[in-house]
């Protein structure tokens, strides 16, 4: 495979099962996410339909989805701008280490700078070590924040 062969593009509908099974990949890692089809394709649904404030982009090779990265708009008071939250950021195991989570992440990146936003932030798991040692690598920092959650349905 070379880097002329991997399409980045935004996700469709279509896109949605093979998604799926990306997220699935994902969440075998991630202790803290559990796996449920439905619940994953309803959301991504989510945020494909709303075009203004979510993107999804999408790595292809061969007509086939090997990789993806959502990024959701968020507003910061801290800047007084758009945020981002980078979620989902998932290459098919077949082909890590060949540039595409990188790209995918620019890709994102940029129509993240395209809507305005001026900080973009993610979270991964801390016991990822393969996951923390890419976003180093591509120059993500961490934070003193830590991320806190509580069911509300």
């Amino acid at each position: 495979m070379n880097n002329k062969d991997v399409i980045y593009r935004p996700a469709m509908t279509k896109d949605i099962p093979t998604m799926v099974s990306l997220l699935n990949e994902l969440f075998s890692i991630e202790k803290d996410f559990i796996a449920d089809d439905e619940k994953q394709a309803k959301g991504l649904g989510m945020l494909l339909e709303s075009p203004c404030s979510a993107a999804i982009i999408v790595a292809e090779i061969n007509g086939a989805v090997v990789g993806m990265c959502s990024a959701q708009l968020l507003v910061s008071t801290a800047l007084g701008a758009q945020s981002a939250l980078i979620e989902d950021v998932v290459v098919t195991e077949k082909f890590h280490r060949k540039g595409i989570g990188s790209k995918l992440l620019a890709e994102v990146l940029q129509w993240c700078a395209e809507k305005g936003a001026c900080r973009a932030q993610l979270l991964a798991d801390k016991t990822n070590q393969t996951a923390l040692d890419f976003y180093n690598g591509e120059q993500w920092g961490s934070t003193r924040m830590i991320c806190l959650k509580k069911m509300i349905r």
